[in-house]
């Protein structure tokens, strides 16, 4: 099994986690595929998404595999009155990461992050390892703690 750097820094930071591997379906990358594949509810599979507030800049945010964020929602987290996603050519060089590997965990540098509310109703979520084909099933309020995330609605809906 490959070591990722956000492995590392989660077992450096003694947060406790289990990886999960499938294999990569480079024609769908998406956070349902992969909930698919392994089985987990998507409703516990969280993507890793990265926005740009008008005023306050980058912000990154995890939502269930199966959900959609609202900007709207995304914005106000941010004390922002607008919120877009960034395309996915800036992915790479803002945070180290590619599409379909991007993590919270170990970013080339520090954004504010917040991970959709409904992550407490479940005991462990997965969250991308770094890599395609590497989650990492880690307990919401440990993740939370270590990248210095806030709890929020994200998604359409409640």
């Amino acid at each position: 099994m490959k070591t990722t750097n956000a492995m590392r820094l989660l077992t450096k930071g003694g947060v406790a986690f289990s990886v999960v591997e499938y294999e990569v379906d480079l024609d769908d990358l998406s956070a349902t595929h992969a909930s698919a594949v392994t089985g987990i509810d998507p409703s516990r599979m969280f993507k890793t998404l990265v926005l740009r507030g008008e005023r306050n800049g980058y912000f990154v945010c995890c939502i269930p595999a199966d959900k959609e964020v609202d900007l709207k929602k995304a914005a106000v987290a941010t004390a922002d009155k607008k919120a877009e996603m960034i395309h996915v050519k800036e992915l790479l060089p803002l945070t180290g990461y590619i599409r379909g590997g991007c993590s919270p965990v170990g970013m080339k540098k520090k954004f504010p992050t917040f991970i959709d509310a409904s992550a407490l109703e479940h005991e462990t979520i997965g969250v991308s390892g770094g890599a395609r084909g590497i989650t990492l099933m880690v307990k919401p309020a440990e993740l939370a703690e270590f990248v210095g995330a806030s709890f929020v609605p994200l998604t359409a809906g409640k």
